[in-house]
């Protein structure tokens, strides 16, 4: 429930409580279940296009939407979000 800066909070994403910067809509980091990959997993899932571990996150979630009677809502995916902090180059040597 904690952000970890530069990345919002899942919970946050999810009740509806944020909303996205214009910087944030420019990476295509708009509401819906992606941008919750997006924070958890960016920079290895998001933003190369269709891939087979956002595929299964995506059935996954639909598969417990489905069980508690809830619509999926929109932008399930992240194939297209730039991840956060993306252009910001750390050097770990």
């Amino acid at each position: 429930m904690t952000p970890q800066s530069p990345k919002p909070s899942c919970h946050s994403v999810i009740i509806g409580a944020r909303s996205p910067s214009s910087s944030d809509q420019a990476a295509g980091r708009v509401p819906g279940y992606g941008v919750t990959t997006n924070i958890s997993n960016g920079g290895v899932e998001c933003g190369k296009g269709r891939n087979p571990q956002v595929e299964d996150r995506i059935g996954f979630y639909k598969r417990y939407c489905d069980i508690l009677g809830i619509s999926y809502g929109n932008n399930l995916d992240c194939y297209n979000q730039r991840p956060f902090g993306n252009g910001v180059l750390v050097n770990s040597m």
